[in-house]
């Protein structure tokens, strides 16, 4: 803006204010307004039509590209890795050499529609979104004229109120006389312009509307047998796609599962993926295995699940065992005499025995268990303790080991079962992983 456009900027600020709050008197033309409303109308779809034809545009050729880098990076995994230093099987070369080639002739069939396309594009561009954009330029011009118009009737508004003030003032001066000479001097030039200008946008704007309709007709025309031509051309490349590492035969789902085979098996069993982060003390990174997550049950399903995963291993939380695999697999009953120790009163296990005595003890019944002793610590809150589900030996100091089946009284315990808990078994205290025991 220009230093004498901003000063009329500053000098129409105040009837610009009274106009916008209905402040006053205002010229007003029904006319005008009604064209302007229309061609408001026609500046947003104009906008709107170059906007979506210019997106779908860019998505068909977004599409095509986004299938080719698709295609590269399936065809990158797909490649052998032997020789890197990542490959535990450096010496051994493997590979998929049919996904590859598959990989590189669905690269082709893209390619070759991409091709295909491209002249429709390009009419799409000429035909389409061009003409849009030039339709948008004549709007702007005509958005300038409209705004030009504008700024003359805030100048005739504020003339005419000045001319009203001094012939409503009784008592004139000649400087009064004077002002309201040159008040009628300025007036009538403001009215000159304003008239003009509005008068042409009256004139001109509904053969604008009569051309907008010629010029928007065959546009859609274009637009729409274009959109049939691009349909057409995909689906008959598409439908003589014919690789023969897919077999189009079968439903999707089950050439998926097919295909899948028992990989998801496979990487449920890698250790890598059987630990969850929490804010408690973690196992080393290095170092052999534990025992604990060689023996345990594989986590929640990390690949989509289907009907050859097992339902009860697949919806499983970590560190849980289902009801089925608590009555296939229980764990070891705890034995009394394993862990009993000798009375010294008692002979010795290796010793002779009297055939009498041990015809006598035989058809002797066994006396009932005594009871057991009161306590005077009867009425503290009884011990917390959690059942051992699997082997765990100390990773770290402070860690406690123990085995499935037995018995660690809790001392301190967190909600979430994937944490550290703090127990005591075997006489020692540390802490173990919450999810390798089962409370009560």
């Amino acid at each position: 803006m220009s230093f004498r456009g901003f000063q009329k900027s500053v000098v129409r600020a105040p009837q610009q204010f009274k106009a916008k709050f209905n402040i006053g008197e205002h010229s007003k033309d029904p006319v005008f307004i009604d064209a302007e409303r229309r061609f408001n109308e026609l500046e947003v779809e104009t906008k709107r039509l170059h906007d979506e034809s210019k997106k779908y545009f860019d998505a068909i050729n977004g599409m095509l590209n986004h299938q080719i880098e698709f295609s590269k990076a399936i065809a990158e995994i797909y490649k052998p890795i032997s020789g890197r230093m990542s490959d535990p099987d450096s010496i051994e070369v493997q590979g998929n050499p049919e996904g590859i080639r598959a990989c590189e002739e669905y690269e082709a069939v893209v390619k070759d529609l991409q091709e295909s396309l491209k002249p429709e594009l390009e009419m799409i561009d000429s035909r389409v979104i061009r003409p849009a954009n030039e339709l948008l330029d004549v709007l702007k011009v005509i958005r300038k004229t409209a705004t030009k118009r504008e700024h003359k009737k805030l100048d005739f508004d504020r003339r005419s109120a000045t001319l009203k003030k001094l012939q409503d003032k009784k008592e004139k001066s000649a400087k009064d006389e004077k002002a309201l000479w040159k008040a009628e001097s300025e007036l009538e030039q403001a009215t000159q312009e304003f008239n003009y200008f509005n008068d042409l946008l009256k004139e001109e704007l509904p053969k604008l509307f009569i051309l907008e309709r010629q010029f928007i007709k065959p546009l859609f025309q274009s637009f729409y047998y274009m959109q049939l031509n691009i349909f057409y051309t995909l689906h008959e490349k598409m439908q003589h796609c014919d690789i023969g590492y897919f077999d189009l035969t079968l439903d999707v789902e089950e050439a998926f599962i097919t295909k899948r085979a028992d990989i998801q098996e496979q990487t449920e069993q890698l250790s890598i993926v059987r630990f969850k982060t929490s804010g408690q003390k973690k196992p080393p990174k290095y170092g052999n295995k534990p025992p604990a997550i060689e023996a345990s049950t594989r986590p929640q399903g990390l690949l989509t699940a289907g009907p050859s995963s097992t339902p009860s291993l697949a919806s499983a939380k970590y560190g849980e065992q289902s009801q089925s695999d608590v009555a296939e697999n229980p764990p070891p009953p705890y034995s009394a005499s394993a862990t009993a120790m000798k009375s010294p009163m008692s002979p010795p296990l290796g010793g002779p025995k009297s055939p009498g005595l041990a015809a006598l003890a035989a058809g002797k019944p066994k006396p009932p268990p005594p009871k057991p002793k009161p306590s005077r610590l009867s009425g503290a809150p009884p011990v917390e303790t959690a059942t051992a589900l699997y082997d765990y030996s100390a990773q770290a100091e402070g860690d406690i080991s123990f085995r499935a089946g037995d018995v660690i009284e809790i001392i301190t315990k967190t909600k979430n079962e994937n944490e550290w808990w703090i127990g005591k078994c075997h006489g020692k205290q540390g802490q173990f992983p919450g999810n390798y025991v089962r409370v009560g």
